[in-house]
């Protein structure tokens, strides 16, 4: 619960609605609930210019970034992004941190006392209001209470009938296309980049990542009806390069001190861009690219030096997020974290560790001691079928359980999944058993453990490690 008691009595009482987000249903994605929402709480929606982001993943990364630049530029920016990881209030916020207590506490009177007087009736269709609608509309809420000068707002799921899509945005930005919520937006790639393709609004520039050649003629064709300029990442952009090295003055074997650097060229900016990110990989590099050339196409008189201070200062929980030093587990290295939950997005974590631990090297070198844990769980209609293979030769020792009790898990079909990838692994759906015995083993044996498949799993690891007396 967050700290901020308006927002704590907020919390309690949007829990009475219908949550997506802990019970998948069909057929309850609309936008006319929130229009009539945005019209009775006089359009807060509009009450500053933003940026709007869909994607299948990096999108609360790339949400991250734009906030961050233009945090940078000294603009007040509000960021709105899910799910969060320990505090409900990171889902509305700053890149730094929360807005102050005031803007919450007249945003969860405003709301609270708005929709009570609402009568059922009054309702489209008489539609039941669900969790999601009412966050968003918080959200915006917040937002103009706290007179923000920019928003930027992450899609919950899709794209077309997402409940963020209300807004007028000044650029749309669309990451990377995966099959993922295949019940609820389509079984095919083109299907859901249709539902992703719906932020793209009527003259209003549209900034995409690198798709599958299919995935970009939806985009372009949707761009074309909409008569909004379609910037693709590789038109733009040109001698993208990222690397991890180490510092001179860092001792060697300290691996978590890597660092990341970015470089790329662009036609829309006057000289290349240079930065050190915190959040590391190359996929980063893309996201930070896609955020770059979304500020700069919207506002272009943002100088290439706050885009590469901003990049550098972005950072998020939960992206190959790297803790050392656990109180009560002292001989693990290092825990990663990681929400990733698609089969790109897995593929990439793995190649990050790869590059920060020199992974491959270890394995390479009898002489070295150096071994791996996994510790794994994904929601139920995630791809355990072609991520579980992807684990293959990685690591000495594989934990699988559930997502905590907020995502609905399927344990044979993610048991069926590694069986076929002819890994050995140790299933518990008793999470926090699992959690527990996975650092347990980390540490007896010196592990590096990393933490992946969930951002619901990771919200469970860091709150049994603050109970447990962990340095989270």
């Amino acid at each position: 619960m967050s700290q901020i008691a308006s927002v704590q009595k907020f919390e309690s009482w949007v829990d009475s609605y219908l949550n997506f987000e802990k019970t998948p249903k069909k057929n309850i994605f609309w936008l006319d609930t929130m229009r009539f929402f945005c019209e009775k709480f006089n359009f807060p929606e509009k009450a500053a210019p933003c940026f709007h982001v869909a994607g299948s993943k990096g999108k609360g990364s790339v949400s991250m970034f734009i906030a961050s630049i233009l945090e940078e530029a000294g603009f007040k920016t509000g960021l709105y992004t899910s799910p969060h990881i320990l505090d409900f209030i990171e889902r509305i916020s700053r890149t730094n941190g929360p807005f102050e207590d005031e803007a919450y506490d007249k945003a969860v009177a405003e709301i609270m006392a708005g929709v009570k007087a609402i009568k059922k009736e009054e309702l489209p269709g008489e539609r039941p209001v669900t969790w999601f609608e009412l966050v968003t509309l918080f959200s915006f809420l917040v937002f103009r209470q706290a007179k923000v000068d920019y928003s930027v707002f992450e899609v919950g799921l899709g794209g077309r009938l997402d409940s963020t899509n209300v807004v007028s945005p000044i650029c749309s930005v669309i990451t990377p296309i995966e099959k993922e919520h295949t019940e609820f937006l389509g079984d095919t790639l083109e299907k859901i980049a249709f539902e992703k393709g719906g932020i793209i609004k009527e003259n209003t520039p549209v900034v995409i990542s690198k798709q599958n050649p299919s995935v970009r003629r939806v985009f372009e064709k949707i761009a074309e009806e909409k008569k909004a300029r379609a910037i693709f990442l590789e038109d733009y952009i040109q001698d993208l390069k990222c690397d991890f090295y180490t510092d001179e003055n860092c001792p060697k074997e300290n691996q978590a001190e890597k660092q990341f650097r970015i470089s790329f060229s662009s036609k829309i900016f006057s000289r290349p861009i240079k930065a050190h990110l915190k959040m590391f990989g190359s996929f980063q590099a893309e996201n930070a690219v896609l955020a770059s050339l979304a500020v700069k196409t919207a506002i272009p008189e943002i100088s290439e030096e706050i885009i590469e201070k901003g990049l550098s200062k972005a950072k998020l929980p939960a992206r190959f997020e790297i803790i050392k030093n656990l109180k009560g587990c002292k001989n693990i290295p290092f825990l990663i974290l990681d929400g990733a939950h698609t089969v790109n997005s897995v593929r990439f974590t793995l190649e990050t560790l790869d590059a920060v631990f020199s992974r491959k090297d270890c394995r390479a070198d009898p002489c070295n001691d150096k071994n791996f844990t996994l510790l794994f769980a994904c929601a139920a209609d995630k791809d355990a079928k072609d991520i579980a293979p992807l684990f293959k030769n990685y690591f000495d020792k594989i934990f699988l359980t559930k997502p905590g009790n907020v995502k609905q898990a399927d344990l044979a079909l993610l048991q069926k999944a590694f069986d076929e990838a002819g890994l050995s692994y140790d299933l518990n759906e008793d999470f926090e058993m699992q959690i527990k015995k996975s650092l347990e083993y980390a540490d007896k044996n010196h592990s590096i453990l990393l933490v992946t498949g969930s951002f619901y799993l990771i919200a469970v690891v860091k709150s049994l490690l603050n109970k447990i007396g962990g340095s989270l």
